[in-house]
């Protein structure tokens, strides 16, 4: 009781301490600006492991959810911002990037049930009756209530590709800085034969991305050569990366017994506190195979079929026992913290423990997260001090492929494809 007494009052202090911090975040990142707003997840018809990316002329929806803490409902609307590969505003008007009004209703909604934290569950899909994208690119949702439309709530991103672009992916452990040791090195081939592409030495953005990570995002500007209309990138630094570690996992599915790597459950009024197994560094550890899903979450309670609106939140202590590293910030990297360096996600180290600790408050379910470090002066995490970095290590890397051709106002996306090496 003395341990989980001592975790609630760095909880407490923790959220202190965050009033006073500021932290340089990418605004236009996926993530909530509003405390009451919880749990947001967007899926491809329904799948998770799918990048969120409508292809034109298809069937598929993106399927948008999240929850308000809250005993009553709200009437929330959205738009669509489009933006460049870099995913700043492209200055489209409306009329050019969606069919019919600019303007979204969220009308599915349903109230927890027999939950300790009371909120309201919501949903709804795009395209639909309402909004439907007409050109490719990037696309940020704004959510709104309907009474005060300049105040943004929550955001996500999403994309709509042209598929005209094919992407061939090769990685491989055998890399121009080490061989099977701490890095994963990506060969790309991008043939732009149906893709009304006028240059393609010098109109083609390619973007890579590791674990859905968004810290060390790669951005490709100019092929190291090409075969007709084949763009090639190879033996090139930028499409090293670190081979990091397997995600590290827990589960909060049931409160009546401690699951997956849980040591400790209680209820202090007016939520449950959940402690996890601590954590301790593991880059000096050998490399153990783990089947995680690279930082995705899945809400779930073992005593349901409903998790939407049966599932709780709880308060989850993250404790890493490492000693303090003066001038580098800790993160927690994953989906839980919709991948952003801010306060939310940062570890604080707590003198009297001797142990960097975090407390978040999450909703029932199965959860992947690692920790990253940030030295002084760099704005992207890094896995070797903490988590380590082994050549086997299953990653998930996707590219996209982005075009503007002079007569373009705005950057095409041609193409997606998404690999996962050592599976």
């Amino acid at each position: 009781m003395a341990a989980l007494t001592r975790h609630i009052i760095t909880y407490l202090l923790a959220i202190a301490i965050s009033c006073q911090q500021t932290f340089a975040v990418d605004d236009t990142m996926t993530g909530s600006f509003d405390e009451s707003i919880r749990t947001m997840q967007l899926s491809l018809n329904g799948d998770m492991f799918a990048p969120p990316v409508l292809i034109i002329g298809s069937s598929d929806r993106l399927l948008f959810s999240f929850d308000q803490l809250s005993d009553d409902m709200t009437y929330f609307r959205y738009r669509l911002v489009h933006c460049n590969a870099n995913w700043q505003p492209s200055g489209l008007v409306d009329s050019e990037i969606v069919s019919g009004f600019n303007e979204g209703i969220v009308e599915d909604y349903a109230f927890s049930r027999g939950t300790t934290v009371n909120y309201v569950n919501y949903s709804f899909a795009i395209p639909n009756e309402n909004i439907s994208p007409l050109v490719s690119g990037n696309y940020l949702l704004k959510l709104y209530k309907e009474n005060d439309p300049d105040n943004i709530v929550a955001q996500w991103r999403f994309m709509v590709c042209e598929h005209s672009a094919r992407i061939g992916i090769e990685v491989s452990s055998r890399t121009d800085v080490d061989y099977n040791d701490a890095h994963q090195q990506l060969a790309l081939t991008v043939d732009t034969e149906r893709s009304d592409v006028e240059d393609p030495f010098n109109d083609i953005i390619v973007m890579v991305q590791q674990n859905g990570r968004l810290d060390n995002e790669v951005a490709l500007r100019q092929p190291m050569r090409m075969s007709g209309r084949k763009i090639i990138y190879e033996h090139m630094a930028p499409l090293i990366f670190d081979a990091g570690n397997e995600y590290r996992r827990f589960e909060t599915v049931s409160l009546d017994y401690p699951g997956m790597r849980i040591s400790d459950i209680q209820y202090l009024h007016p939520y449950y506190h959940v402690v996890i197994d601590s954590d301790a560094p593991r880059n000096l550890d050998s490399y153990l195979y783990d089947s995680t899903q690279q930082g995705r979450f899945t809400i779930r309670e073992y005593d349901s079929d409903e998790a939407d609106t049966m599932a709780d939140y709880v308060i989850v202590h993250f404790i890493l026992d490492m000693d303090e590293k003066p001038g580098t910030m800790i993160f927690i990297d994953g989906d839980l913290v919709n991948r952003r360096f801010d306060e939310s996600s940062r570890m604080t180290f707590n003198h009297a423990t001797r142990r960097y600790e975090k407390a978040l408050l999450l909703k029932q379910g199965s959860y992947n997260y690692q920790y990253l470090a940030v030295p002084p002066g760099k704005s992207r995490g890094y896995t070797a001090d903490i988590e380590g970095d082994r050549y086997q290590t299953v990653n998930e890397y996707l590219v996209k492929v982005y075009t503007r051709n002079p007569k373009d106002r705005y950057d095409r996306l041609i193409g997606i494809n998404k690999v996962t090496f050592n599976r």
